[in-house]
């Protein structure tokens, strides 16, 4: 069993995070940068705020993401360089998938994800990359009704995908 919980590790931190108000933040503007593995404490910190209940990545695999060159990473911030949100594009033989994009709570609800996904998108196209995936739970509706938007489809149920048994869905959108 030790074997299995270190293994499990591997893939969940293991860091506990406590409940948080969440306040709006006041009203800015925001501007897309290069994630690099200079912020990678903080985009740890921000994943574990998006992600309550949902798959978190460690250290590892965020370090392993920010130092992959076939790897495309950025961050939304505020004019005083507070992260708002992050995105993480792995490319390969012509195919973007967006591994995981992850918003502030008190930033939500200003477009922040859609404008990293179209900054994304024109990134993978600049590369001459024709399609983009990502995985979305079942249960997210306001995530799909975002990709939907984007004129993401829904091109296959994946049936117990995430750790907690629930299904998700595989999205795809032709960028060309």
């Amino acid at each position: 069993m030790a074997v299995l919980q270190i293994i499990r590790n591997l893939f969940v931190p293991t860091e506990i995070v406590e409940p948080e108000i969440i306040v709006p933040a006041a009203p800015t503007v925001y501007e897309i940068h290069p994630l690099t593995e200079k912020q990678l404490k903080e985009v740890m910190r921000l994943n574990l705020r998006c992600f309550k209940k949902g798959e978190n990545y460690n250290k590892h695999t965020f370090s392993f993401l920010l130092n992959e060159p076939a790897t495309l990473s950025y961050r939304v911030t505020t004019p005083n360089e507070e992260i708002a949100g992050f995105i993480f594009v792995m490319t390969s033989k012509g195919t973007g998938h967006i591994t995981t994009i992850g918003v502030a709570p008190e930033h939500r609800r200003r477009g922040l994800a859609q404008k990293m996904l179209l900054y994304a998108e024109e990134a993978l196209r600049k590369r001459d990359i024709a399609t983009v995936s990502l995985e979305v739970r079942v249960s997210n509706i306001a995530a799909q009704s975002l990709y939907r938007s984007l004129n993401y489809t829904i091109v296959q149920r994946l049936n117990n995908y995430y750790n907690n048994g629930e299904d998700g869905f595989l999205m795809v959108k032709p960028l060309f």
